[in-house]
């Protein structure tokens, strides 16, 4: 992707995000219940949709990685990994944020351990552990652990969204794509997709720029390695 094209996909996505806003918090109708506070859906499912579709990334790489990790191909999907699983880390803790905040005035509570927000919580803890690994361990066996984790930690993907089918739980049954058709009133469903594309196309917007890096990165330690390998043999000769 060139300047200009980033550019314009960038502009692209501000206007997005802008729209969703204004669908958000004027269009949408007010939810009879819950009132105003309700309109944090409109960013909670979407940080969450984001959220999974990175980690679901992460695992194709780390997948890749695996598959791949003795040929030219591995560092590409070593990036990728990385990168998805960075931004699958961010979009994640603003669910869980924005998800307290809506449940102080409607639950009365900020956080109560039930299956939903307490498999949530793991699979924030896994994926930072992920990061962990791949910033303070050192050694070409770091990437290929981490890859191992980031397989071993998507498991936990689809228990977090089936948890309030499987369990009874504080948080409300679904409202979308639940037993008895959607909850969701039809009014509501035009902000809630926007805001979901908007924040997809946020993050990959966002995912290119630390991939750009993450694979600079990776050729600057290469460079390094082979410089360091030539003044030894220099050294020896």
């Amino acid at each position: 992707m060139n300047r200009t094209a980033f550019t314009v996909s960038a502009l692209a996505v501000a206007v997005l995000l802008s729209f969703g806003l204004h669908e958000a918090l004027q269009v949408a109708p007010t939810e009879a219940t819950m009132g105003n506070v309700q309109r944090i859906f409109y960013y909670h499912v979407p940080s969450y949709a984001a959220a999974f579709t990175f980690f679901f990334v992460n695992l194709l790489a780390s997948v890749t990685y695996l598959v791949k990790r003795n040929t030219p191909a591995a560092r590409p999907a070593d990036a990728v990994a990385v990168s998805a699983a960075e931004l699958g880390v961010i979009f994640c803790s603003v669910g869980l944020m924005t998800g307290m905040l809506w449940a102080k005035p409607v639950w009365g509570i900020w956080w109560t351990w039930d299956a939903r927000l307490t498999s949530t919580f793991v699979l924030w803890l896994i994926y930072v552990s992920y990061l962990m690994l791949r910033r303070l361990s050192a050694g070409d066996q770091a990437p290929t652990l981490a890859a191992a984790l980031a397989i071993f930690g998507f498991v936990d993907v689809p228990i977090v969204y089936m948890s309030i089918r499987w369990w009874r739980t504080q948080h409300p049954q679904p409202v979308i794509f639940g037993e008895q058709g959607s909850g969701l009133d039809p009014s509501m469903v035009p902000a809630l997709l926007i805001n979901i594309v908007a924040f997809l196309c946020y993050g990959a917007i966002v995912f290119w720029i630390r991939y750009k890096l993450e694979r600079a990165r990776q050729e600057l330690h290469e460079a390094q390695a082979l410089h360091s390998l030539e003044l030894a043999r220099s050294e020896a000769r």
